[in-house]
């Protein structure tokens, strides 16, 4: 299946790269934590691990680890703004339901 971006994503993590001066892509990853068990993780990338994938949508990299992408493979990402709020926004087919506040999901 593999990872899709929106154009506002797409636009936001260019931006954030650009500003950063350095990185080759974002690094999309899941950790244990939170009321339904994992959380998404979102960080820049400067170097390629063995176990990791690429993804390449609208001219950015997303790149996952190979534990990860059980969890994420079908994710799309999306960039929204609403108010005062913005964030990054993850439709992720595998999961199964997330916590109230939204922070967390399972599968």
């Amino acid at each position: 299946m593999g990872i899709s971006v929106s154009d506002s994503a797409a636009q936001r993590a260019r931006t954030f790269l650009e500003n950063r001066g350095a990185g080759i892509g974002l690094r999309l990853g899941v950790k244990t934590t939170g009321c339904s068990g994992l959380a998404y993780v979102l960080e820049f990338v400067d170097e390629m691990n063995e176990d990791d994938q690429v993804f390449e949508d609208k001219g950015i990299k997303v790149i996952i680890d190979g534990k990860s992408l059980v969890y994420l493979d079908g994710t799309h990402l999306d960039f929204t703004k609403e108010g005062l709020n913005e964030g990054f926004q993850f439709t992720n087919p595998n999961a199964n339901g997330e916590c109230g506040c939204g922070e967390s999901f399972n599968v």
